[in-house]
């Protein structure tokens, strides 16, 4: 039998972060669109010409069940609303898909727990979407970390925001309880970065948070302690110039990531210094985060390796969410049960 070369994804729902997935689906050397469906009729179609007019032979649905049922999907895509996720991530892992869910993966650590269980009884890999990860610059500011050059890690500042527009208010209008505000849909990137240089897990942490009617929050500041002294400090928020960058401070220097979520055509820039006097500037080539992390996920699936980002790591990210903002609600210091 040939060995195949290439994953065929589907799409579940028509949402705007199509405008970058799909097309990344289409380019990727190892995957092939073969599938979209919305609720709304006609919008799977619509989609499809509007961000991949040149594709055929992809079949358009207006009920997820129908593309649920197409035994020639490998991958689901999953892009819904937040409150949305568990349910459908679940529904595809019982037909037996793999999927990548766009960030949060769920709203609760019992709904990443049950995903997590079901994955392993169906035999299938499923991954958070955290796109940016997947771009070579985080992997160049790790190895700037490991050479030791700015030395033990202490500390981390995360800044997350742009400017809510009218095209895009929808964000506010659920409470947190439902995946709403912009902890689920920015502050998720901000404790996600920087707990991938931390090498142990958060003890506590502490927010502030301004809510809207919905019961969404609009913007939030917090510290996040990783004990002996290191910490974490993140910002982000819908009604503050765009900003998405973070700083890394260690013992002896320090690393800063300017544009965190790149556009393709975008030329990334490191900077870094340490106290010896040393100051670089690094540009790296431009690229898609968006097509390299479908890239990744289908080479899992050819290939049976792990993915890059684990359910686990989905589980500690969900963890410290879920306490950053009961800690924004009230306003106390909430400490984490790391057992």
């Amino acid at each position: 039998m040939k060995q195949k070369t290439k994953i065929c994804w589907g799409i579940l729902g028509a949402a705007r972060v199509n405008e970058r997935l799909l097309p990344a689906i289409v380019e990727a050397e190892n995957a092939s669109l073969i599938a979209i469906a919305s609720r709304r009729p006609g919008a799977a179609e619509q989609i499809l010409q509007q961000y991949a007019p040149a594709q055929k032979n992809v079949s358009t649905y207006d009920r997820f069940e129908d593309l649920l049922d197409n035994s020639d999907i490998d991958v689901v895509y999953v892009p819904l609303a937040n409150h949305e996720h568990a349910e459908w991530v679940l529904r595809a892992i019982k037909k037996g898909k793999h999927v990548l869910c766009e960030k949060p993966l769920a709203l609760t650590v019992a709904d990443i727990q049950a995903i997590k269980s079901a994955a392993s009884e169906h035999n299938v890999t499923v991954m958070e979407g955290f796109m940016y990860r997947f771009h070579p610059q985080h992997k160049r500011v790790q190895e700037l970390i490991l050479s030791d050059v700015i030395g033990e890690v202490m500390s981390i500042r995360a800044s997350y925001s742009f400017m809510m527009r009218p095209a895009r208010m929808y964000r506010l209008a659920e409470s947190v309880e439902r995946g709403g505000g912009a902890m689920w849909d920015i502050g998720c990137y901000a404790i996600h970065s920087v707990r991938q240089f931390f090498d142990t897990n958060p003890v506590a942490v502490t927010a502030m948070s301004h809510y809207v009617k919905s019961g969404a929050d609009i913007a939030s500041s917090g510290v996040i302690d990783f004990g002996s002294g290191k910490f974490a400090h993140f910002d982000f928020s819908f009604e503050r110039a765009r900003r998405c960058e973070y700083e890394i401070i260690g013992t002896k220097g320090g690393i800063k990531c300017h544009v965190v979520w790149q556009l393709q055509c975008d030329v990334p820039v490191i900077s870094w210094w340490n106290e010896s006097g040393l100051q670089c500037e690094e540009r790296l080539p431009a690229t898609n985060h968006f097509r390299l992390e479908i890239e990744s996920f289908s080479n899992c699936i050819l290939s049976g390796e792990q993915p890059l980002l684990s359910l686990d790591d989905a589980l500690e990210n969900c963890k410290l969410i879920v306490a950053a903002l009961q800690s924004g609600a009230n306003g106390h210091v909430i400490q984490l049960d790391n057992n």
